[in-house]
């Protein structure tokens, strides 16, 4: 089969189109033929290298996908070949005191495709079971492909860590990435007033039409000023953050009173600066947000299947430009998810 390989990491020069054996299944993995691959930003940080676990070298990066099975092991019963199936991420053991409590991102030995294992930038993939989550027959298309890793993370944040309420005001940073667009539409579903914030008006255009009621360009607006007229003074009650860096301290000062700020990752900078007063004036609360769990996954999906939310997808890759399309998300152009297509 084709697939995107690296051997060391580096630029995306490193990326390598080549032929690499098809993965046989174990007694409880499927094989599935890729039929969308979704591109992260983990991916490109992957890629790049990070302090902490190990990767495995040769390396094929892509968390999330769709596919179809084409291969069962001989203890897989409740899936079956030719079932469309989403690529879920995560990997957990399912039997400790985190998985069984629904907390699946906090089992000591939790891993996420492509990252620590092999990834999805190929033709073919084998997971686990409990990974391929059958699709809902209402949902069709490629771009569904986009939906796992960014709308599971979005829901973790909004819902599980932060616990947000209906008629609360969330403040969702960078509005046109797959994390940003995915939270617009949940906190939109869960009846709160959305505030989007973005660097450029396509991205704030596209804010508006997934239903934000404001939108703030914080490179050129005062994101507080924004914040506190749109909320008569009182700031956000949820921010959704995961550019790290100087919009961080920015979103200190945007929080309102018993506020949280969520915080899932540091696209621009993990290095941040604050000041503690305006976290203890005003009872904030900042939250790390790590992935999510299976059932949060299948919450989506059932609002997916109201037609309540709806994947983003800037454009498609042919599997073999795989450079191309991370320097397009490096460049920071996209507007919505990049998928590559085998």
């Amino acid at each position: 089969m084709k697939a995107v390989v690296f051997e060391k990491h580096g630029g995306v020069d490193v990326l390598d189109y080549r032929d690499v054996p098809i993965p046989f299944p174990k007694e409880k993995e499927v094989v599935i033929r890729v039929e969308a691959a979704s591109i992260n930003h983990l991916d490109i940080w992957v890629r790049q290298g990070l302090p902490g676990p190990s990767i495995p070298l040769p390396h094929i990066s892509g968390c999330d996908g769709i596919g179809e099975i084409v291969e069962i092991g001989k203890q897989v019963t409740a899936l079956s070949k030719d079932q469309r199936v989403f690529i879920f991420p995560g990997l957990s053991c399912g039997q400790c005191e985190s998985c069984r409590t629904g907390w699946d991102s906090l089992c000591p030995s939790y891993r996420i495709i492509g990252y620590q294992t092999q990834g999805t930038y190929a033709e073919y993939i084998a997971i686990p079971e409990e990974n391929a989550i059958a699709v809902p027959e209402s949902l069709s298309g490629k771009e569904i492909g986009s939906i796992p890793l960014v709308f599971l993370t979005a829901y973790h944040m909004l819902f599980t860590r932060a616990k947000t309420r209906v008629g609360e005001t969330v403040l969702v940073m960078a509005a046109g990435s797959g994390v940003g667009s995915a939270a617009i539409q949940l906190a939109k579903a869960a009846g709160t007033r959305v505030i989007a914030a973005a660097g450029s008006p396509v991205k704030l255009e596209l804010a508006k039409k997934l239903g934000a009621d404001l939108t703030i360009d914080y490179v050129r607006e005062d994101l507080k000023e924004g914040v506190r007229a749109f909320t008569d003074g009182n700031g956000a009650d949820v921010i959704i953050e995961h550019t790290g860096g100087e919009n961080f301290t920015k979103c200190l000062h945007a929080l309102g009173r018993n506020g949280r700020l969520v915080t899932c990752g540091s696209t621009s900078a993990p290095e941040v600066s604050m000041n503690v007063r305006l976290l203890f004036v005003k009872h904030g609360n900042i939250l790390g947000s790590y992935m999510g769990a299976r059932w949060e996954f299948l919450e989506v999906l059932k609002l997916f299947s109201r037609g309540l939310l709806k994947p983003v997808v800037d454009r498609t890759f042919p599997l073999k430009e795989a450079r191309e399309a991370q320097t397009y998300i490096e460049s920071r152009k996209n507007v919505g998810k990049i998928l590559l297509i085998p």
